[in-house]
């Protein structure tokens, strides 16, 4: 019993000690965001690296997604003889949840694991310690741009990502299933909101940008500076 709570305690201590550890680097990290104005082509770079070079894999899961909502959609609505609006459930399930949702999940496993790959392997190759040695802070010179690149393209990323979903469920219901092309678009018009719907799904891949992004450089920043211990942060971060 006693080896039971010792492990338990142990395992608690571990976790709210690796939670705090986290918390005082993001805050190291924003301390390094003011200095990042005169250098905000480092922060186009990692928005090239997350977000440009993920496009693909965003775009076509974003089609596909639509297509299936299109098309089960359908199936429900034309028993109550309402497939008219069709282009409201698409666009809503796609801009309000599943577009943030689905792109947070895309890029974590896309960008996320590539963050953690390429900071954990700079401390295995001691890049970070010498630039320590070289009065360089490596959160506010490497780590900061990548934060801030990836709060800023996972919306881009969800966008696009709602955006060709529309599409494919377009192409479905209008080409495939026969929903009029007018009724469809018109209803999503008159019922999509800017504001209540709109800017919830941004703020929403906002949030997740952050949070992955931080998770991904964390984990990086914080693992064992060998092949095997970047690996594995890899993995956590995933």
């Amino acid at each position: 019993m006693m080896g039971l709570l010792q492990r338990l305690g142990a395992t608690t201590l571990g976790v709210t000690e690796r939670i705090g550890r986290g918390h005082l680097f993001l805050l190291y990290v924003l301390g390094g965001f003011p200095s990042l104005l005169p250098r905000f082509g480092l922060v186009i770079k990692q928005i090239y690296a997350s977000g440009v070079l993920s496009l693909l894999i965003i775009a076509v899961s974003g089609l596909f997604v639509g297509m299936v909502l299109a098309l089960q959609g359908y199936n429900t609505l034309v028993d109550f003889g309402a497939t008219e609006s069709l282009g409201v459930v698409v666009a809503l399930s796609l801009v309000r949840e599943l577009g943030p949702v689905m792109g947070a999940l895309l890029f974590a496993g896309r960008a996320g694991s590539a963050l953690t790959a390429e900071i954990g392997l700079m401390k295995a190759t001691e890049q970070l310690s010498a630039m320590e040695m070289m009065a360089v802070n490596p959160l506010h010179r490497v780590v900061a741009p990548r934060l801030l690149g990836g709060i800023i393209a996972m919306p881009l990323l969800a966008a696009i990502f709602s955006a060709v979903g529309i599409i494919g469920g377009y192409l479905v219901a209008v080409g495939l299933l026969g929903v009029d092309e007018g009724a469809f678009w018109s209803q999503m018009q008159a019922k999509v909101d800017l504001f209540d719907d709109v800017a919830s799904g941004v703020i929403k891949s906002v949030v997740f940008g952050f949070v992955v992004t931080w998770i991904a450089l964390f984990e990086g920043y914080d693992a064992v500076p060998t092949s095997e211990g970047v690996s594995r942060a890899t993995t956590r971060t995933v």
